[in-house]
């Protein structure tokens, strides 16, 4: 291993120890509920399953190989399939961040928007940051069914929301994939919170938006 490829490798396990601790002291997530992880030119790293993610250290993140096996670190998540089917299906794909937020879950409670668009275009951040997020039927935590249903919708869309479970969201980076599922988030506190839900946004709307940002829906 290089000395380029280990200092990358540490900045990854650092900013997945940082990223974790900052959407656990925001309440994104609680417990040991969630994961992170990060594409590698060998492999992956991602967070160890049942692990807190407001109290990791760089050394406990678990590294996998490109055949799956796991290297060192903690015992890998049990969503490894599920992060893998975005990696092995977009390459552009650096990393995939799943937290069990609430508004999220009690949106698939109440009810989503549509199967195919969990919420509606109400904010331009959201379209821009966001886009479509479908949702996932209900499967048991791990479930490989999950996995071959994201395969299908890696290179379409920026994430998926799990009935139940939460939002799954990957992006180029570990922190843009935070960013953009803190914004799904928020996004769907405020159509929870609003009693009359407001419309979308119209296509005119939404075209300058495509336009003028590269925004996709």
């Amino acid at each position: 291993m290089t000395s380029t490829t280990t200092l990358k490798e540490q900045a990854l396990r650092e900013e997945i120890c940082e990223i974790g601790a900052s959407l656990y002291q925001r309440n994104y997530t609680v417990g040991a509920a969630g994961n992170i992880s990060a594409r590698l030119d060998d492999g992956w790293l991602i967070t160890p399953t049942d692990a807190c993610l407001g109290r990791l250290a760089p050394a406990q993140i678990a590294k996998v190989d490109l055949n799956g096996q796991w290297i060192s670190g903690g015992k890998p998540s049990k969503t490894l399939t599920l992060h893998r089917a975005v990696y092995d299906n977009n390459p552009l794909m650096q990393a995939v961040v799943h937290t069990h937020s609430t508004n999220l879950v009690a949106l698939t409670l109440a009810g989503v928007w549509r199967d195919s668009a969990v919420l509606p275009p109400i904010t331009p951040y959201q379209v821009m940051k966001v886009g479509r997020i479908p949702l996932i039927p209900y499967c048991r935590p791990g479930a490989p069914q999950v996995a071959e249903q994201v395969k299908l919708l890696a290179t379409t869309v920026r994430g998926v929301l799990l009935e139940r479970l939460g939002p799954v969201v990957w992006h180029e980076s570990i922190s843009q994939a935070a960013f953009a599922l803190e914004e799904l988030e928020e996004t769907a506190r405020l159509w929870l919170m609003s009693g009359n839900k407001p419309e979308p946004l119209s296509a005119e709307a939404l075209d300058e938006l495509y336009r003028v940002f590269g925004a996709r829906w």
